[in-house]
């Protein structure tokens, strides 16, 4: 709570700092391709068709892994865990490989509900049908948060690695973000299971710049998140979703991945993201989605 509240940035940024050295002394900053493809329409032999062709297009494009996401107006479909097995079953067996991210936590539980089973044996069907892991969508800290941490212990209970992913500015207290934090880091002590943690900055309401985080909060509580838990191994920073201007200052106030860029390029190329990480003073280095695997270049 003092350092969220302290005007000392620099200071907070060099404690951070020292975290991230101690844990990452190689000077290296890592990054994942990752493309995301709608299974919306995986039905019948036209749509797991067409399904298959996005994810070649994909990893042609360089992806390691593939976030599988519903489209608007199939949620219904999407959470019923007959469908989704069948549907993942397909991609598995034509991908064997592939690692294959999928559903939030929000939509485990929805899903849940809907089979008559609870989370443990809701998400070990999905594994067993062939899902890597749930999807690292970021959600606000004022949600439930109960709710939330029980669908990650039973994911890390499964043999999943998850990615603690949450949105911070949504109007939570400062009390609120760092009992957050402790419950993480207490599941991280309990588990061992989660593989990054990245905050990730609200969006303003109607996208005002004015009523934005502010680039001084992002940085602070990006900070104090390295700081505080540094039973993570990596922290994260979404280049992909927040301001590339912001992104070489977080390399210094302790992160040490830049998270996942779509193939695509639609919000950063893969090459400017290696340019602006280079440019901060580290060697950028792509991995696997899981952190299994850095590919040196």
């Amino acid at each position: 709570m003092d350092c969220l509240r302290s005007n000392d940035l620099i200071g907070i940024g060099m404690e951070a700092d020292a975290v991230r050295r101690r844990l990452h002394p190689e000077g290296v900053v890592s990054y994942a391709v990752e493309g995301a493809v709608s299974i919306e329409n995986a039905e019948g032999n036209a749509g797991e068709a067409l399904l298959y062709d996005e994810i070649c297009q994909t990893i042609d494009q360089g992806s390691t892994g593939v976030r599988l996401v519903s489209g608007s107006g199939s949620e219904g479909k999407f959470c019923r865990i007959e469908w989704f097995e069948g549907a993942v079953r397909g991609i598995r067996r034509r991908f064997p490989s592939l690692w294959l991210e999928g559903l939030s936590p929000a939509e485990i539980v929805a899903m849940a509900a809907d089979s008559g089973t609870d989370l443990s044996q809701t998400i070990a069907r999905l594994r067993d049908a062939g899902l890597d892991s749930i999807a690292s969508n970021g959600e606000p800290l004022t949600n439930n948060l109960t709710e939330w941490i029980d669908v990650h212990r039973a994911a890390h209970g499964s043999g999943m690695r998850t990615v603690a992913a949450l949105h911070f500015g949504t109007g939570e207290t400062l009390a609120q973000r760092v009992d957050t934090l402790a419950v993480i880091r207490q599941l991280q002590d309990d588990t061992g299971g989660f593989s990054a943690f990245v905050p990730v900055a609200a969006e303003a309401a109607g996208r005002r710049e004015l009523d934005a985080v502010t680039a001084v909060e992002q940085l602070k509580t990006l900070a104090v998140a390295r700081v505080f838990l540094d039973n993570f191994e990596n922290i994260q920073w979404n280049a992909a979703a927040q301001s590339q201007k912001v992104l070489q200052t977080t390399l210094r106030f302790g992160a040490n991945d830049a998270g996942s860029i779509s193939p695509e390029g639609s919000n950063v190329s893969e090459e400017d993201l290696r340019r602006i990480i280079h440019d901060a003073g580290f060697q950028p280095v792509q991995r696997d989605t899981p952190y299994r695997t850095m590919f040196l270049s």
